[in-house]
């Protein structure tokens, strides 16, 4: 059974799908079944895989919304073993059309439940807010990877998401837990870059990735290849830190890396 984890921080343009792409690729290719659920109405994770979203017939709206079954929505990537379900900017409406629905919070957990026995690994791209369906990603996960860039107001709006989770460990689900905090868009030779290190390794301890993730061409200019880094460059440094980050989760997650 798959270990669910959400890529959650209400902060825009900190690389939480970037993160949910590249540590999917890296996961797959060190031999994991994979799923991206691609939980933002952007469709970001979706299009950054290589799908067209205009040809897209059936997304995580029509799971949610009209209740179909999720193995009929999921695409697979190039890479083998990785799979996505799409998003839809449809998912925007979600939102409102929940609120009506009994265990509105728990929507995205039924419909995950129906297709984790066949995964490793299942990654919600979350979108850049604290709405209805972040909510249902976090009490449909196990753990949650929180993405904060090296950079001047990183540390700022953490509180509130911490407080989120709080509330969703204490009513919704109490099991979920913090995978760890990763620092992205790291550059060695900003100061700004290694204080921010230093203050989010004081603040958070052992609940940081030893991975950073360096800001990095290859593994910004990927996605409008509609490829992972690691398919795009794999001995970029990009591709490298990603597969660094997968083994990371693998070990913390008592799974032998093979290779």
């Amino acid at each position: 059974m798959a270990k669910i984890v959400a890529l959650a921080n209400q902060k825009g343009g900190v690389g939480k799908t970037t993160t949910a792409i590249n540590l999917a690729a890296s996961l797959a290719v060190l031999e994991n079944k994979v799923l991206v659920v691609d939980a933002d109405p952007q469709a970001n994770a979706t299009s950054g895989l290589g799908f067209d979203l205009k040809k897209i017939e059936n997304s995580i709206y029509e799971c949610i919304v009209d209740n179909i079954d999720p193995k009929s929505a999921v695409l697979n990537t190039e890479i083998e073993g990785l799979d996505v379900l799409p998003s839809h900017i449809d998912l925007v409406g979600a939102e409102i059309e929940m609120l009506n629905l009994p265990n509105r919070e728990k929507v995205l957990g039924s419909v995950l439940d129906k297709v984790k026995d066949d995964y490793d690994f299942v990654l919600i791209d979350c979108s850049p807010s604290l709405g209805l369906i972040t909510v249902n990603a976090l009490t449909a996960a196990d753990s949650v990877i929180i993405p904060v860039q090296c950079e001047y107001f990183a540390l700022e709006g953490l509180g509130k998401l911490l407080n989120t989770i709080k509330i969703i460990q204490s009513r919704l689900n109490p099991e979920l837990e913090i995978e760890g905090f990763l620092l992205t868009m790291y550059d060695s030779r900003l100061n700004l870059s290694n204080q921010v290190v230093e203050e989010v390794q004081r603040h958070f301890q052992d609940m940081v990735f030893k991975t950073l993730i360096s800001r990095n061409i290859r593994l910004s200019e990927a996605p409008s290849y509609g490829k992972a880094v690691v398919m795009y460059d794999a001995t970029s440094k990009g591709s490298v830190n990603y597969l660094n980050l997968a083994k990371e989760v693998m070990k913390k997650n008592n799974i032998e890396v093979k290779n």
